[in-house]
Parts: structure tokens; C-alpha cells; sequence
């Protein structure tokens, strides 16, 4: 049944969404000078490499940290607003038709921090990662918090094992009503703008009460471009 609904809400998505592609690509291509989309090294279902594709928001001779904070300069004028309103994520629609994603599911990580929690991912990985989920809800606004002096140790210590303990909680309780209230409260985060806190021993969902940019508990936000 989740793949079915994987495929259904992917492709019709895809069909109905191919205009804002063409605009968006247009408007990326016009702000700054370089290919439409990125692909991010990931690590996906079984284990398998997963080249993610996203559309570009850096400049194209961006480097440096693996991270991006809110304020980086390394994004462009567009890739700050795609960022922003998640748009930069719908390329992955393609990933969950090819059945490399699901909707619903662990956000795909880089090899070297799967590497830190290999344990864990042992599990995680069993299921397909996916464009919404506990992680893209509980930090959905990770780049504001990211301490901007050292963004990678900051996630390293103190985002990413909030994170792996939320995926391996999805992954250990497979449910078809709990996707759809993730997409439910997907929709609301993103449409709605109201931020969602999850419960990291149960997974429950409830509007976050607190300040958006508190990284404390699982509540927090969501990486940039080499995210």
C-alpha cells in the first residue's frame, strides 16, 4: 500500500507540477549562472549511493562546508527563497517514482555521517528514505540554528543524533495512518507555515508552541544545499 501511494502521489504530482519546473528552472538559470539541478551524495535504501536531486541553490563555484546556515552567501538570490519555501526538494517526486524514495520516510544522509551511526542506520536503512518525515518536520528550520562559526560540529553533536533517534524510531514502527498524518502535517508546515514539534519517544505530532529556532528536544529545521 505505501508504494502504491508513493506512485499515485508522485506521478500525479510530477504532471501537475511540470509547469513550476519549467518556471523554476527558468528563473535559476536567469539568476545565476550555472546547471538547474544538484545532486547530493546520499546513502539510500539497503545502503544502495543516492545521487539526490535538488534544484540548485549555491553559486555554481560554491565550496567549503557541507553545511549551510540561513544567512550563507554561497546561496544565490533564488536559491535563498527556494530554500526557504522547500521547492528546491520537489525534483526528489522523480527518486520516489523510480522507487529510490518514498514519500514518507528517514531523510537521506551523507555517507560519512551514516558512517558515525552505523549501528543504527543498520536499521534505518531497511526502510527507503523519504522527501517528508519526522526529521524534515521536527528540523525543519535547521539552517537558522546552525551555529554559523562551526555548523558542522554543531550538527554532528548535537542535531544529527536527535535526528538518527527519530529515523530509527520511524523505521522500527511502520505505518501507513502514521505517513499520512506526516504528510497531513507536512502540508501544514510548508503551506501553512505552522511549525510541527515531534515527540521523540512516541512520534506524536502537535503544533510547536515554542520558538521555531529552539534546538533543544527534536524540535529545530532543515539543512541547505549539500544537505
Amino acid at each position: 500500500m505505501k508504494r502504491a501511494i508513493d506512485v499515485s502521489i508522485a506521478f500525479c504530482a510530477l504532471v501537475v507540477l511540470a509547469p513550476l519546473f519549467l518556471v523554476l528552472a527558468v528563473v535559476i538559470v536567469l539568476d545565476s549562472r550555472g546547471p538547474v539541478f544538484y545532486r547530493a551524495e546520499r546513502v539510500g535504501f539497503r545502503g544502495q549511493p543516492l545521487a539526490m536531486l535538488k534544484f540548485r541553490k549555491m553559486h555554481r563555484t560554491a565550496g567549503g562546508a557541507a553545511l549551510t546556515t540561513a544567512d550563507d552567501d554561497r546561496l544565490t538570490r533564488v536559491g535563498r527563497w527556494l530554500a526557504r519555501t522547500k521547492l528546491d526538494e520537489l525534483p526528489q517526486l522523480w527518486h520516489v517514482l523510480r522507487g529510490q524514495m518514498s514519500l514518507v520516510g528517514p531523510r537521506p544522509e551523507s555517507p560519512s555521517f551514516v558512517e558515525r551511526f552505523r549501528e543504527d542506520y543498520e536499521v534505518i536503512l531497511t526502510t527507503r528514505p523519504g522527501l517528508t518525515g519526522y526529521t524534515q518536520l521536527a528540523f525543519a528550520r535547521e539552517g537558522a540554528i546552525l551555529d554559523p562559526e562551526d555548523p558542522q560540529g554543531h550538527y554532528l553533536d548535537r542535531l544529527l543524533p536527535q535526528k538518527v533517534g527519530l529515523d530509527r524510531m520511524y523505521a522500527s514502527r511502520l505505518s501507513t495512518r502514521r505517513d499520512l498524518r506526516i504528510l497531513v502535517a507536512t502540508f501544514m508546515t510548508i503551506a501553512l507555515r505552522q511549525p510541527v514539534a515531534v515527540n521523540r519517544r512516541t512520534g506524536a505530532l502537535t503544533r510547536r508552541r515554542r520558538p521555531a529556532e529552539s534546538p533543544v528536544g527534536a524540535s529545530a529545521s532543515a539543512p541547505g544545499e549539500s544537505r
